[in-house]
């Protein structure tokens, strides 16, 4: 493909994903396969002679769409959102069809010669300042090309403009010469994993420095995390991979986790000779989009010393509208926060913010200097290193998006779109309350509503089975407590009042077709 046929075929793209979007509404928002579908529908090996762009295309409606869940249809309510925009689908191209800004021009950083081409790969390599053109061979072998300035310096300005949107106090931002910083990264799952290991390493250091005899191993059997019962598997994920016990906190009515509880078990296990050292508390929770209470857990654990990471996935993004922020209160004694963009902000995945009130934190954890990755700015002090901040060592131009984005909405574009989906939901719930065979379950606070049908969870779970089969909309459960509860989540970026009523009376059909049969 020459670049006369990458244009022509780029407009034929751009108008196959235009009329896809402006289209999804008619089709069907949940895939009706079975698994396994795909592969007796494509060749067991790859074509030896090149096939035409006709007829990839054509394969991607035969064989591709009828296996894909449409999330950003307007009848779908499942899980939370994911974020799209044009802006960021437009940004995503730029970034891609510059090798994600990968190799960096060296002679204002004094290298004196342009880095070689290179083959167009989505990233920034590992260093975030170029090492020089004689490594062009190796590092192309990596999960992206020679870094790019704009790459990281792009970044640390965004993520100092979306921490001033969230009002984040001045330790978490970069700024002309903080100690803290954003960094980006893939998923609020890998922000809870990069902040467990910092804090594993913090705590660790500490204590070899004041008993110089004991060993990682010694300190590692008696390290002890902490998270809500209501906390994401993820949470629990990242113990296991780090290597720490973790412990889940009972919530109370509100499904929040509170000081009382936390300091509880803390005392408890100091008692038995554990190292508490690392607690998340979550703004949000995937099931009911409860809250824990910073104010209450955040001195706590600035108290003992221990490490507090803020999962706020989904509900951060919320926290630009004036009238949400107050649910962030407490984010002060923190020493690690993160939401998502890529959910609700507009920014398409992926997009994972994360901050920290003083990055040596992480690059304590992670740093290492092979010589092949050594710059003459590394100990300069004038720049950042984000190869330190994360697990891989490649990363991708992913500020761009973030750039266009915040630049064609402006706040108050995002605000809107934040407050039209929170108005959507309390609607649904509205319609909920006047049923009286229907539940709340959770307070409403955001864009989540969880709702159940009176009575026994097998009703609640025949529900479901006959909201999925239809294939009409599509729901998730959860569990809260004891009950078998269903979340409706405002989702998709072009959903309207008229979808939202139209789910809700095909949700009270399909109820009145199952207590009539209970009946018979």
């Amino acid at each position: 493909m020459n670049a006369d046929e990458f244009r022509r075929r780029g407009e034929e793209m751009v108008d196959y994903v235009a009329d896809y979007l402006e289209g999804i509404e008619a089709r069907q928002v949940y895939p009706d396969v079975e698994p396994g579908y795909l592969r007796p529908l494509i060749p067991p090996t790859a074509p030896q002679e090149p096939d035409t762009f006709e007829d990839i295309i054509n394969d991607v409606e035969k064989i591709i769409m009828p296996g894909v869940t449409h999330w950003h249809s307007p009848y779908f309510f499942a899980y939370f959102p994911t974020a799209s925009s044009y802006p960021a689908m437009l940004a995503d191209m730029c970034h891609r069809a510059r090798g994600g800004g990968c190799w960096g021009y060296g002679p204002a950083w004094g290298h004196g010669t342009r880095s070689p081409g290179g083959s167009g790969k989505a990233g920034c390599a590992p260093c975030c300042w170029p090492p020089g053109p004689s490594l062009a061979s190796l590092l192309s072998s990596l999960p992206g090309q020679a870094a790019s300035p704009a790459c990281t310096e792009l970044e640390t300005v965004m993520m100092d403009w979306l921490g001033r949107m969230l009002q984040l106090p001045e330790a978490f931002l970069a700024g002309e010469a903080g100690e803290g910083g954003g960094v980006i990264q893939g998923s609020a799952s890998e922000a809870t994993l990069v902040a467990l290991l910092a804090a594993r390493t913090k705590v660790t250091r500490r204590l070899q420095t004041t008993s110089p005899g004991l060993t990682q191993a010694a300190v590692m059997e008696k390290l002890v995390a902490y998270t809500s019962d209501q906390a994401h598997s993820s949470v629990e994920r990242a113990g296991l991979i780090g290597g720490v016990k973790l412990k889940a906190i009972p919530s109370d009515g509100k499904f929040a986790l509170r000081a009382s509880a936390l300091q509880e078990a803390l005392e408890r296990d100091k008692a038995a000779g554990l190292i508490p050292f690392f607690v998340v508390a979550t703004l949000g929770t995937t099931s009911c989009c409860s809250f824990d209470n910073l104010l209450e857990v955040g001195p706590v654990c600035h108290k003992e010393g221990v490490w507090l990471h803020v999962d706020a996935a989904y509900a951060g993004s919320a926290f630009i509208c004036p009238e949400f922020r107050h649910l962030l209160d407490g984010v002060e004694f923190a020493d690690s926060f993160n939401f998502n963009p890529h959910k609700w902000l507009l920014v398409n995945f992926d997009c994972s913010a994360m901050w920290v009130k003083k990055r040596t934190d992480l690059t304590g954890a992670f740093k290492l200097d092979p010589v092949y990755l050594k710059h003459s700015h590394q100990d300069s002090g004038l720049i950042t290193d984000y190869r330190h901040w994360q697990l891989p060592l490649g990363r991708r131009f992913r500020s761009l998006k973030m750039w266009f984005v915040f630049r064609l909405y402006g706040v108050t574009g995002l605000q809107a779109y934040i407050r039209k989906h929170v108005q959507l939901s309390h609607e649904f719930e509205f319609l909920v309350r006047q049923d009286p065979r229907f539940e709340i379950c959770a307070e409403v606070t955001l864009g989540l509503v969880c709702f159940r049908l009176k009575g026994p969870n097998s009703r609640n779970e025949a529900l479901l089975e006959r909201i999925n089969s239809a294939r009409k909309i599509h729901l998730v459960p959860c569990h809260l407590r004891d009950q078998f509860v269903l979340r409706f989540a405002i989702c998709s970026r072009t959903v309207e009042s008229a979808h939202v009523r139209l789910a809700w009376e095909h949700i009270r059909g399909l109820a009145a077709e199952l207590l009539g049969a209970e009946k018979e």
